[in-house]
């Protein structure tokens, strides 16, 4: 009796061994037809390999139960992450550890798991802790800000359930989630209220709603200090797109001079290039305008997280 050939599905990712049990030769997968992700690991040249496809990618050499974490996790869930060009999975026993170039390995405890596009992946929350063996601090409050405030959990959620986790980098995880906040609207914002806070300035309210006599909400701050009237706003513009967008602003600034708060605007440079500037200035304006609780002489903590000119 003559066993039937597996299929193979080129629109998954498979390995050479899978190719050739389906009667797909090593010289047809060495064509245009497919596309090498990883080393013995293949998909059709057709198909657009999103993050969860090259995580899936990345799973093919190993156990079943691997499943994706750290930083493919991240990509899958759409997380705000810097550039880490390995892949990462998580295997549960230490004899299903495999070393493959472009992939990192990882000995999970147990498994927290769901499953996005196919892939097996660890939840928000799992993700967030395992993050933390591999990002610094500020990205990890960047992560955990966009974790809170697109709602994938709460940040009592976040606290509880780092307050609990075990794990050599477990501590990272509870202090940036102690710096967690809700209603974030960008990393930079994070990033920007974190390069403030480090420095010891006292910290800024965020996304406060200014409402009229009526309580309609009128205009909205990046980062305030209400008791001293001080605005700091992160502009991610490099110029004036629209006409009407500048007319907007320039009424927006009216107001806020009308109302006698003071506001400084922080660009992308005063973050990377000049955070020393940048605090000097923000130092200033909170001196000056009386803000409670802000020192004479700023904290060095910043600088080993924003290693800017300064």
């Amino acid at each position: 009796m003559t066993v039937p050939r597996p299929r193979l599905d080129a629109n998954r990712p498979f390995s050479r061994a899978q190719a050739t049990a389906a009667g797909t030769s090593l010289r047809e997968l060495r064509t245009t037809a497919y596309r090498t992700i990883f080393t013995g690991v293949y998909i059709s040249s057709t198909v657009d390999v999103t993050p969860a496809l090259r995580a899936a990618a990345a799973l093919v050499p190993f156990a079943p139960d691997a499943f994706a974490s750290h930083a493919s996790a991240g990509r899958i869930l759409a997380l705000p992450l810097p550039t880490l060009p390995d892949e990462h999975v998580s295997v549960l026993r230490q004899q299903d550890r495999r070393s493959r170039p472009g992939i990192t390995c990882h000995l999970a405890r147990h498994a927290e798991l769901m499953t996005v596009s196919g892939t097996r992946v660890t939840t928000c929350l799992r993700t967030f802790v395992d993050l933390a063996e591999i990002l610094s601090l500020v990205d990890l409050v960047v992560v955990g800000d966009h974790l809170v405030r697109t709602g994938k959990v709460t940040l009592e959620q976040l606290r509880t359930y780092c307050a609990r986790a075990r794990g050599r980098a477990c501590g990272l995880a509870r202090r940036a989630a102690e710096y967690v906040r809700e209603r974030v609207d960008s990393p930079m914002e994070t990033r920007l209220r974190m390069l403030v806070v480090l420095a010891g300035l006292p910290e800024p309210e965020v996304n406060l709603t200014i409402r009229d006599v009526l309580g309609e909400p009128i205009r909205r701050y990046d980062l305030s200090w209400p008791a001293g009237r001080s605005i700091v706003e992160y502009d991610g513009r490099q110029h004036i797109e629209r006409e009407e967008q500048w007319e907007r602003d320039l009424e927006r600034r009216e107001a806020i001079d009308e109302d006698e708060w003071r506001m400084l605007v922080v660009t992308a440079k005063g973050i990377y290039g000049t955070p020393g500037r940048t605090l000097d200035r923000i130092h200033r304006m909170l001196l000056k305008r009386g803000v409670p609780g802000t020192p004479r002489r700023l904290s060095d903590d910043w600088k080993p997280h924003f290693p800017g000119r300064t």
